[in-house]
């Protein structure tokens, strides 16, 4: 038996934390409860040509709680990470009362906790978290109505090295570097954190896709895999250190192939937590479900969703962008209807100093599109749950909106004025203010290509403010206003 224990991991890469997120599709013979509805595409808007899913319709972003807090908390305490049955449970029941009624519907593991594998099962796939079964949390979910999402990935090994490869006449151990054949970016590196596997070896492509079909088969839809950006290159970008062989980026791209063609077999959706997003992207846009574009959560609050590391864009590593405005600023070029969704990482609303932040916070990632998961505990969130219950707002993500900001230069102000445009017709449109001080924002509507007159809703206040020509508002130190227009009557 192998285990992984990923809270030893983030020891060793000294400032990494785990993080992220994921969904699923509908499909398949296996197909258990929880599925995202499928968004028909747009063809209103010229501006943003779709490349069509393989099912011809545009995933939306998931709704979800993770187990991040748990396990970052533990790790700084210097606990076990794993979490308790009792505590799974509690928060389980939480989601299920006062966040599944909003469209959260899955629960989804992280890293920190042990990842086992179990000898003669035929397969050398997860198949215990936190020292529990998978099945057994599949069933806890599913008895309140939710869905279990899954942090692993499809290129590591966690049991028997000698166990035969479904499908193929070679056994798992033949998968692994062999630096006769394989030319790595570190060959004198030693001490791999992860037992991968190489892609262009026999029987790889038919490992990943036993790692699909296994998944779906016990009712996982939803894969968060992490730590690509150390498969690709072996560096770990704070510091530049080396953490990793660095399997290149030809084996990286074979491997998202791999994983893309078997994800759209099984009915799987995919997210990658840490890419480098090389050439812009240009792999994970073709084979990705969704994508993380800011570094880890950590603590949360202010610092994630603006200040950390404010105005420093990394290209071509992990990770590109330090918070989350200008994550979603910086690569609102490659989202929108049919295309990669991008990941702001996790959201611990009761980390957040004011109102505004958490209002600016969850106001962000859905004008951009992103998912939202919650990482916030039954006993951490205190009253702030009613962040994540904006009907109002959460309406943004059931229509599949995605929003662009008026320019993608983060220096600009403008960068913090976000619109797009609903199914049907109506005109969503956001100010932000990032700086520590009052702001006024405003935005014409002749800006947006709108003549004349629409009435304006406030989505926070939930008041109708009559028809208007400008969106406007004076806004506090790190506050918004989001407001939908419509037609007039």
């Amino acid at each position: 038996m192998k285990k992984i224990v990923l809270s030893i991991v983030a020891v060793m890469l000294s400032f990494m934390i785990m993080g992220c997120s994921d969904y699923s599709i509908n499909g398949g013979s296996f197909n258990t409860g929880w599925t995202p509805e499928d968004i028909p595409d747009n063809p209103d808007n010229p501006d943003d040509p779709v490349t069509p899913t393989p099912t011809g319709k545009t995933k939306r972003a998931p709704l979800y709680w993770s187990v991040y807090e748990y396990g970052r908390k533990a790790e700084i305490a210097g606990t076990n990470c794993n979490m308790p049955l009792e505590t799974w449970q509690k928060n389980i029941d939480w989601v299920a009362d006062n966040l599944l009624p909003y469209g959260y519907n899955m629960i989804c593991t992280d890293g920190f906790m042990s990842m086992s594998g179990s000898d003669n099962v035929g397969h050398t796939y997860m198949t215990s978290y936190a020292g529990i079964p998978l099945t057994q949390l599949v069933e806890m979910c599913k008895a309140k109505g939710l869905r279990l999402g899954i942090y692993d990935n499809p290129l590591w090994v966690h049991g028997s090295l000698d166990t035969p490869i479904e499908g193929t006449k070679y056994k798992v151990r033949s998968l692994l570097y062999d630096p006769s054949k394989d030319h790595v970016k570190n060959p004198n590196f030693t001490g791999d954190i992860f037992t991968w596997i190489v892609p262009s070896h026999r029987g790889a492509k038919e490992y990943i896709d036993g790692f699909f079909k296994y998944y779906k088969s016990i009712g996982v839809e939803f894969i968060r895999m992490d730590f690509m950006c150390t498969f690709e290159d072996g560096i770990y970008c704070i510091g530049g250190d080396v953490v990793g062989r660095g399997y290149g980026s030809a084996e990286y791209k074979l491997a998202l192939q791999y994983i893309k063609e078997a994800a759209t077999k099984y009915g799987v959706f995919t997210s990658i937590v840490m890419p480098n997003m090389k050439n812009h992207g240009e792999n994970e846009i073709q084979y990705c479900d969704m994508a993380r574009i800011v570094a880890d959560t950590f603590e949360g609050g202010w610092d994630h969703c603006s200040n950390r590391v404010r105005g420093n864009i990394n290209l071509d590593q992990w990770p590109s962008t330090n918070n989350q405005f200008e994550g979603f600023i910086y690569w609102s070029d490659i989202t929108g209807k049919g295309k990669i969704i991008a990941d702001g990482d996790f959201t611990l609303i009761h980390s957040f100093d004011t109102d505004d932040e958490c209002r600016t916070s969850i106001s962000l990632q859905l004008m951009a599109g992103g998912p939202i998961a919650v990482a916030d505990q039954y006993n951490t969130v205190g009253d702030r749950v009613k962040f994540y219950q904006n009907e109002e707002m959460l309406a943004l993500n059931a229509d599949g909106f995605i929003g662009k900001p008026l320019t993608t230069d983060y220096k600009d102000g403008n960068s913090q004025i976000w619109w797009g445009k609903m199914s049907n017709g109506d005109v969503v449109v956001a100010l932000f203010n990032r700086e520590d001080r009052t702001i006024s924002r405003g935005v014409e509507l002749s800006q947006l290509g709108i003549s004349g007159t629409m009435k304006c809703r406030d989505l926070w206040t939930h008041t109708d403010e009559g028809e208007v020509s400008k969106v406007s508002a004076s806004l506090p130190a790190h506050g918004c206003k989001v407001v939908r227009l419509s037609k007039p009557e």
